[in-house]
């Protein structure tokens, strides 16, 4: 198979008809028709590539952080939670983060207006759910 470069910048328009591929070129100073025989197949091969062309590339998937809420408590700095998510974060008073997932929303409103964070933290929390520490240079609040 020999691979050939071809520049399409100028081609605005393609149609099919009547066993002709049809091309509106941009010459600059005028428009041209072109009518070219061609199968029905050499047409939507042309709107497949221009469909690939025209979706944006993958960008990488990059998380919104936890808004982090400080909070006065000898056993952590800052907590946040993601609704959507159902994600708890908590920021210990050593700097380390962890996220809890499958935290409902209720425990988080209880946590936040708990008298005792600490206190609510080791009975309701800890242990009852997955967790994972957070790299804190991929976490930015």
């Amino acid at each position: 198979m020999k691979l050939s470069k071809v520049d399409l910048s100028n081609l605005l328009a393609i149609a099919h008809s009547d066993g002709y591929l049809q091309l509106l070129l941009d010459r600059g100073d005028e428009l041209e028709f072109l009518e070219i025989p061609a199968p029905i197949q050499a047409y939507e091969g042309l709107q497949e590539l221009n469909e690939i062309i025209a979706e944006p590339p993958a960008l990488p998937f990059e998380e919104e952080p936890i808004a982090m809420l400080p909070v006065s408590s000898t056993m952590a700095a800052a907590v946040g939670y993601d609704r959507d998510e159902c994600i708890l974060q908590v920021e210990f008073q050593n700097g380390t983060i962890y996220q809890y997932s499958g935290v409902d929303p209720e425990t988080w409103e209880d946590l936040h207006a708990a008298d005792s964070i600490g206190r609510f933290f080791n009975q309701e929390i800890k242990g009852r759910y997955e967790s994972e520490r957070i790299d804190t240079d991929d976490c930015c609040y």
